[in-house]
């Protein structure tokens, strides 16, 4: 038995079926009968059935329930699950049962993971619409800014529950998130709303044991023809929303599942990844496989010049999801940022985990070619608004904004040989090359206009040295120090 396990368990028959329904918590509510599906809600020593449950889709996370682990020294063990249906992508709430009797919720979203617990917001918490997508607001005292305000709805629930929302019915959702990384969410199923707060974790800090040593059972067995072109399409990931063709690079919408109706647009002018997917690369002590590609164009405000850059999905079985970034002044390597770095009111400084960074440039963004697979439903013609800051040295910060959401994503910039080696591709190092940011490079941000308007100054002060130097002999020759027009396009967009 783990250590976390607990010493006593309150069981009982399924009202639906007979089979046994087991309560290990007493703050639990609600169970899912194993054998049945049925929900059964707990009065004392009575259980009584409510109706039935959907099943639990297989999806790419290692956790499951059962499985133990150890946070801030406490031992704790997942007995429950319930999934989420938000405005763009789903989402899983795991029910954690602490030694001490109390629960806690390890949530699972964009591949990342946040540990909460319950928290007294201090006053009455208002309704959910007063909280405005980017504004700030005080609880208990500290500031949080609003990241999101969506619309969710409950999927399935799976084992020992604190709470059950009605299954299919919307409610509000809103998030908060602090510049030192912290993350109050806001629940308004019930009445009042409850409150949790805490911080992103790593699942290998959390000392986990019991967890799925890798999900190739999970992904498998998925594989439909094309609606476009009827060339057979496989899905790696249960969890997936979109897809494309491998023939004829159609994009497909998967969202209803692979049983309904499937949505394809045809893709014209292909991009071709210099990585290939399924590759897998080493990065930060871990492997990371690319189970996606996407290329995103963006235009800053008054220019009539476009930029591109490229997005490399990639995935790691306990670190979850990050995007590597090939612009045109270099790679990156970002991932979804936990808090929300503090804006300076004219949105040219921010500050995020102790580092300040300076705005590089502020456009529009959308997608406009994608193949492989995605966690969230990809289309041609999404669009973000972005903003992109850069620190002193390495260090990159991006924000993304759509009417309902708020992202942030941080990470750092990296050198064209680091990912050569990562992906084992030294003998095409050379065409991973990029520019690096200096004088005259006309990287996102630099229209044809202002490349224009710099050749031309440049031209004139020339002549004019020329002139005044007269007959003394000399070239009179001089390099303008032109300026920087290199700028980062963080692109991970993880909705």
């Amino acid at each position: 038995m783990p250590p976390s396990a607990p010493q006593r368990h309150y069981r009982a028959p399924c009202p639906g079926c007979g089979a046994p329904v087991e309560f290990q918590s007493a703050q639990s509510t609600h169970a899912v009968c194993a054998y049945c599906q049925s929900t059964v809600v707990r009065s004392g020593e009575v259980l009584a059935r409510l109706g039935k449950m959907a099943e639990v889709f297989d999806d790419h996370s290692p956790l499951q329930l059962m499985a133990s682990g150890r946070f801030e020294s406490q031992p704790f063990t997942l007995i429950g699950r319930l999934q989420y249906q938000g405005d763009e992508g789903s989402w899983a709430e795991w029910n954690a049962l602490l030694q001490d009797g109390s629960s806690a919720t390890l949530g699972e979203d964009n591949g990342a993971y946040v540990f909460t617990r319950p928290v007294d917001a201090g006053r009455e918490l208002p309704a959910a619409e007063r909280f405005l997508v980017g504004a700030t607001t005080a609880i208990n005292g500290k500031r949080y800014s609003v990241a999101a305000n969506v619309q969710a709805r409950l999927l399935s629930a799976q084992g020992e529950l604190p709470r059950l929302p009605p299954l299919g019915q919307p409610f509000a959702m809103v998030e908060l998130r602090s510049e030192d990384g912290e993350v109050l969410s806001i629940d308004y199923a019930s009445t009042p709303p409850r409150a949790e707060r805490g911080r992103s974790v790593r699942l290998e800090d959390l000392q986990l044991t019991g967890i799925k040593s890798e999900s190739a059972k999970e992904e498998k067995g998925r594989q439909f023809d094309c609606p476009h072109c009827g060339a057979p399409v496989a899905v790696q990931l249960a969890s997936t929303k979109s897809c494309t063709c491998p023939s004829c690079h159609s994009l497909i919408d998967l969202t209803s599942g692979v049983g309904h109706e499937l949505v394809s647009a045809l893709q014209d002018e292909p991009v071709c990844p210099q990585i290939a997917l399924g590759s897998v690369g080493q990065f930060e002590g871990a492997s990371w496989q690319v189970v996606g590609f996407q290329h995103r164009m963006g235009q800053e405000s008054g220019d009539d010049e476009q930029f591109g850059w490229q997005e490399y999905l990639l995935y790691n079985l306990q670190r979850g999801f990050a995007f590597l970034v090939d612009a045109t002044d270099g790679w990156s390597l970002v991932r979804p940022a936990a808090g929300a770095p503090k804006v300076s009111s004219d949105l040219q400084s921010a500050s995020y985990l102790g580092t300040a960074y300076r705005l590089t440039s502020s456009y529009r963004a959308e997608t406009s070619y994608v193949i492989g697979e995605f966690y969230w439903p990809v289309a041609r013609g999404q669009a973000t608004s972005n903003r992109d800051y850069a620190s002193s040295g390495r260090g990159l910060l991006s924000m993304e904004q759509t009417p309902r959401e708020i992202t942030w994503s941080y990470g750092s910039r990296l050198d064209s040989n680091t990912v050569a080696q990562a992906f084992g591709l030294q003998d095409r190092q050379e065409r991973l090359k990029r520019d690096d940011v200096g004088p005259f490079v006309a990287a996102k941000g630099a229209g044809l206009r202002t490349i224009v308007l710099v050749i031309v100054v440049v031209v004139i002060l020339l002549i004019l040295l020329g002139n005044c130097s007269g007959g003394s002999g000399g070239s009179g020759y001089t390099r303008s120090s032109g300026g920087s027009f290199g700028g980062y396009s963080s692109g991970g967009g993880h909705k």
